[in-house]
């Protein structure tokens, strides 16, 4: 399990806030809340767009590889975790072609030979039960045949690349602002 997290002291530029916070007593906690909710919800929506375009599958298929925990009154941390191992290349945008299966991970399209999704002869060929997975024999005969992986791990993508980087940059430029603004509406 991978996890990218949003906490008070983990971000510069904030210990200008103290004597503010200081001065709000018991409502500074909910200032902080009300800041690492906010802006983990917009680090949160830069992750999926990274993540979508990093490793080339769907974005409906990233929310779902993600679990989120919000801040609450007792732990004022944002957390996005990730799970999961090698990802079929069923989530990739797979064409059946002649040489083999036409695949997109990471992005990039490109022919896994020696593949196939469906039965029969070309160009009649037909669906067969596989449930839109990419398969491929591994003996000599018709079985055993066997489901293939495309190589992208959603957990190592995320802490790595442009996706780490829209995390981190966002959480840097706007945590800092929305805990001034959230100030601003107590101290008003």
């Amino acid at each position: 399990m991978t996890v990218l997290t949003i906490g008070w002291k983990d971000v510069e530029g904030l210990k200008r806030f103290d004597n503010g916070i200081k001065a709000v007593g018991d409502d500074g906690r909910k200032v902080m809340q009300r800041a690492v909710a906010r802006v983990g919800d917009m680090a949160r929506t830069q992750v999926y767009r990274a993540l979508t375009k990093q490793t080339g599958l769907k974005r409906k298929v990233v929310v779902r590889a993600l679990k989120v925990t919000r801040p609450s009154w007792t732990d004022p941390s944002y957390t996005i975790m990730a799970r999961g191992g090698n990802i079929s290349l069923k989530y990739f945008a797979p064409r059946e072609t002649r040489k083999g299966v036409s695949a997109a991970p990471f992005g990039k399209r490109k022919v896994f030979a020696h593949t196939f999704m469906k039965g029969g002869l070309f160009p009649n060929r037909s669906a067969v039960v596989f449930g839109g997975q990419v398969m491929m024999r591994t003996g000599s005969g018709r079985f055993p045949v066997e489901k293939q992986k495309s190589g992208v791990y959603i957990p190592s993508e995320m802490v790595s690349g442009a996706t780490a980087k829209a995390f981190t940059s966002t959480v840097r430029e706007k945590l800092p602002q929305r805990v001034e603004h959230e100030l601003g509406r107590l101290l008003a």
